[in-house]
């Protein structure tokens, strides 16, 4: 059953307001992520913790502080999106699935990835940094 809307209304916005589009469909992510041309970052967002302390805030400050960018910013929301983060995990293989996690594809191949693991335990700032270097070396 997914998380009630007004639940997680806040935690979608603080990605929508920084520039993500929201995919809610599986067919709205297939329809954007194997044919993006040029770089596109991908949110897998979540409820939990590390996604309020680390993941949101580490893609906003990269995105704030980096002078090479992604093409475009999408987001699905696990949890509630069901359909669409199914099918948003199908272009993130071989890596098993988590939320959050972020991906980086470049011309609709999967370029960078950031897991749940790597995410867990970490402040923003290194999250940042990782997004950082992947920008500069993709974007």
């Amino acid at each position: 059953m997914p998380y009630p809307e007004q639940l997680v209304a806040p935690f979608r916005a603080e990605l929508t307001s920084a520039g993500f589009a929201e995919l809610t469909s599986a067919d709205q992510v297939d329809s954007t992520i194997p044919s993006s041309e040029g770089t596109m970052l991908l949110v897998i967002n979540s409820v939990c913790g590390c996604a309020a302390g680390a993941a949101r805030p580490g893609v906003k400050l990269a995105l704030n502080n980096s002078a090479k960018k992604p093409s475009s910013l999408v987001t699905v929301f696990a949890g509630q999106d069901t359909e669409a983060t199914a099918q948003a995990r199908k272009y993130t293989a071989p890596y098993p699935p988590s939320s959050p996690c972020i991906a980086l594809f470049k011309d609709g191949k999967l370029a960078h990835f950031i897991e749940r693991h790597h995410i867990e335990g970490r402040s923003a700032e290194m999250i940042a940094e990782n997004l950082q270097m992947a920008f500069e070396e993709y974007c």
